[in-house]
């Protein structure tokens, strides 16, 4: 109840978290869906997210122009990962598609772009937090983690925390974890040649006790 307590008053998160569900079960068109709501409430992942389905095709017709078009959205913040896919998929367009891409932005900006969407968040925030009983100053007594999609996890005594509701300190908690995001790698050695001709020796086995 406190997850879904949290995540009713942040639709952004609460779509997109419902996106990634849709999107594991291969339900396209409902991940699609929901995606979209999750970007009219200006989240960025989602935004990326639907610009690399219409890149790839998958659950989708592709559309390589309106992938650039949607990309361009979620790098609007200059988050380092959506900039780079972006400039990636801008390289791989022909002169044309890169013209029809300018010539489409106009219209998924005004409804997508930031300038329309923080102040559809910011009511939806102010909202949540006007439904909220208990204490102000997060001393809310539970170990419940809270599953934030994106994010990792909340420890439920944060709940009320200001950052979580306030649409400007929201918005920084968000641009904190976009920039500064930490990308796992994995360290691959040296290739090494293996003889063809060669034949392991084989597990020499115990001999059966004899009486």
């Amino acid at each position: 109840m406190l997850a879904s307590g949290f995540l009713d008053g942040h639709p952004d998160l609460l779509f997109r978290s419902q996106g990634l569900s849709a999107y594991g079960e291969r339900e396209f068109g409902k991940a699609t869906e929901r995606f979209r709501k999750a970007a009219y409430y200006g989240d960025k992942a989602s935004q990326a997210i639907i610009g690399e389905m219409l890149w790839s095709g998958v659950g989708v017709e592709q559309d390589r122009v309106m992938a650039l078009v949607w990309m361009d959205l979620a790098a609007e913040r200059g988050y380092p990962r959506f900039v780079n896919t972006r400039n990636g998929y801008w390289n791989a367009l022909s002169p044309a598609e890169r013209q029809r891409a300018r010539d489409s932005a106009d219209n998924l900006y005004a409804e997508f772009g930031d300038d329309a969407t923080e102040p559809r968040l910011a009511k939806e925030l102010r909202r949540g937090r006007s439904k909220m009983t208990g204490s102000r100053v997060g001393s809310l007594s539970s170990n419940m983690q809270i599953v934030v999609p994106g994010h990792g996890t909340i420890d439920g005594t944060k709940f009320y925390d200001p950052k979580y509701w306030d649409p400007k300190q929201y918005r920084a908690w968000h641009d904190d974890f976009w920039v500064n995001l930490r990308e796992g790698r994995v360290i691959v050695g040296d290739a090494e040649k293996l003889d063809a001709e060669a034949t392991p020796e084989p597990t020499p086995k115990k001999k059966a006790d004899q009486n």
